[in-house]
């Protein structure tokens, strides 16, 4: 029987540390990096006050260059440590983790772009495997299925809130005047639009007689409309509930090889890539 290449070791520990939240030292790495992404958001945030950036400037920026390295040193560890860089790469972490990394870098080109840093808050998905969650991972994974199984009723649905828009907002732009602000139709349209959708922002609002009766059954109807995408989603999600209960279990365990995540308690092989766990 071969030894195992002195190489293999590290790369497996690396992994272990950075991928796994089942460990000691990856549950303690997992915590560090989950608290850098929410000072480096809070730093962004702290930088676009400008009394605060007036007077803090040197010392935020200092802190979010350090972050900065912590976060390239470690998309470069997760791409050495498994066995199929790309797979991670091109996966939507891979691509989070690059987009969160890059404008203070680029941002010594092109000024203002260290903005994009709060980009890095999608990070913060990885609190799932922090706290050992799998079952709130379950449970985003069946409202992706409900929404997903939803879309056609819910395209439909939109396309007929559009019409209703239109036609309501051409009656009002007939019977309202300029001096309304009903000057368009596209602008009565943004007026049904927002009426419709209960927002009422105010800026336009019907003078005339017949033109409030007309606002007043589309903010009825406005009521009525919002209830039906909820019970769309709603039923395919008790749907998908029910479907859930009869599946197996899954864990936090991170594939060596293509950096996949969601595997069977029982499982030996990855499920994407076939190679052992």
């Amino acid at each position: 029987m071969k030894r195992q290449k002195p190489t293999s070791n590290w790369r497996s520990r690396l992994h272990e540390i950075i991928y796994e939240a089942d460990t000691p030292l990856g549950k303690w790495f997992d915590i560090v990096l989950f608290a850098l992404i929410v000072l480096s958001v809070i730093f962004v945030m702290m930088e676009s006050v400008k009394e605060i950036d007036a007077k803090y400037h040197k010392i935020l920026l200092t802190f979010e260059w350090v972050i900065t390295i912590f976060f390239t040193i470690e998309y470069i560890g997760r791409i050495i440590s498994i066995r199929k860089p790309f797979k991670y790469i091109l996966s939507f972490y891979g691509l989070v983790d690059l987009v969160s990394t890059i404008p203070l870098y680029i941002s010594l080109v092109f000024a203002g772009s260290q903005v994009f840093l709060a980009v890095r808050a999608l990070r913060l998905l990885r609190v799932f495997r922090i706290l050992k969650l799998v079952q709130f991972l379950g449970e985003a994974s069946q409202l992706k299925r409900a929404l997903k199984a939803s879309r056609a009723r819910i395209a439909v649905f939109i396309y007929t809130v559009l019409i209703l828009s239109v036609i309501m907002g051409t009656v009002m732009y007939w019977i309202e005047s300029d001096a309304s602000g009903f000057t368009s139709i596209p602008r009565s349209i943004y007026w049904a639009i927002v009426t419709l959708t209960t927002v009422g922002y105010g800026d336009i609002a019907p003078q005339t007689a017949w033109g409030q009766l007309i606002a007043t059954v589309v903010m009825i109807l406005g009521y009525g409309i919002i209830a039906v995408p909820t019970g769309i989603v709603t039923s395919e999600f008790t749907k998908q509930g029910w479907e859930a209960k009869k599946k197996v279990h899954l864990n936090t365990q991170v594939c060596p090889s293509c950096a996949k995540e969601g595997h069977r308690d029982d499982a030996e092989h990855c499920y994407n890539c076939g190679s052992r766990l």
